[in-house]
């Protein structure tokens, strides 16, 4: 049976055979993260290091979005994996479980909604034209969310105004946060509200905060978001789960080759919050797209304009 990998660990440590293999893929993961660049014998010693697992449970394990020690857990995969992240997009297998056996909340959107419409219309005018208005009221009556919500907004906006100022890695955990521990039922209806307006357009932008967590003063390199992300075990792991539910089909009907439009959009709000963190580019359009350019990428142009269109011409998303 698929164990997390945390549990996974543990039991490979008390096996001595399995704790001298996992020691050396270890040893292999720290060179890869390192950027050291291993000679053809290390390298095959970390390929049979990871076949000598064979059916252990450590090489089936998996985590869970929610779970506590998730960083701990992700950084087991992906000693585990580690020959898995040569070259550009050869994340092939999500560290995260399929999203169908994990446990879906139970949630008082509906109940708070419709204690929403019984108020005093006046006061909420706006609601019917501005979806996006609506679900953040929705979000106001719950107080998980509201309280999660704020956090962020209020990490993500200090310095606002100044050059550059906010703390980031800040932000980005306070947005990873909210949509961790806040139920879809919530989320989904403010980062995906439908819009009829500008007005509305840009409150659904800036429900990312895009001054602090999106957009820096100048337009980084595709490719170097790409490394910044690789060099964290949350942003790499968001990565790979994007790329698996995402993964665009051109034969396909929907566009989307797990024809799973549900996960394709919550591997989406995991990117959230890391330093590949996706938003819409404008108050007046659905596109999405990562701050980030492909100008001056020599030799890796297409490389880098093939990050870029995983999110600005993707037909699953």
């Amino acid at each position: 049976p698929r164990s997390d990998c945390i549990a996974a660990e543990q039991l490979c440590l008390l096996d001595s055979t399995c704790n001298a293999t996992y020691r050396v893929l270890e040893n292999c993961a720290l060179a890869k993260t390192r950027f050291l660049p291993l000679d053809h014998d290390s390298r095959v010693r970390c390929l049979n290091a990871e076949l000598d697992l064979g059916n252990s449970s450590l090489l089936h394990c998996k985590c869970h979005r929610r779970m506590k020690r998730q960083e701990h857990c992700l950084r087991i995969f992906w000693t585990v994996h580690s020959s898995m992240t040569d070259g550009y997009f050869n994340l092939e297998t999500s560290p995260y479980e399929n999203p169908a056996n994990e446990e879906h909340w139970k949630t008082d959107y509906n109940k708070l909604a419709a204690l929403l419409s019984g108020k005093d219309c006046s006061q909420l005018a706006g609601d019917a034209t501005n979806p996006c208005l609506k679900a953040t009221h929705v979000c106001n009556l719950s107080k998980k969310c509201v309280r999660l919500r704020t956090d962020y907004a209020s990490i993500c906006t200090k310095g606002a105004g100044s050059e550059d100022m906010c703390d980031r890695r800040k932000c980005h955990r306070g947005l990873r946060n909210f949509f961790e521990k806040v139920p879809e039922d919530f989320t989904k209806r403010i980062l995906f509200c439908p819009c009829q307006d500008e007005l509305c357009g840009e409150r659904r932008r800036k429900t990312i905060v895009p001054d602090c967590s999106f957009q820096y003063n100048t337009k980084p390199n595709c490719l170097w978001l790409l490394d910044s992300c690789l060099e964290d075990h949350i942003c790499k792991s968001r990565l790979a789960d994007f790329q698996q539910n995402c993964q665009p089909a051109d034969m396909s009907p929907d566009g989307c080759s797990q024809h799973n439009h549900a996960a394709c959009l919550q591997a989406y709000m995991g990117m959230i919050g890391t330093p590949m963190t996706p938003n819409y580019v404008s108050n007046s359009s659905i596109e999405v797209s990562l701050w980030c350019t492909c100008e001056s990428s020599g030799n890796q142009k297409e490389k880098c304009d093939q990050i870029l269109g995983m999110f600005e011409s993707n037909k699953c998303l």
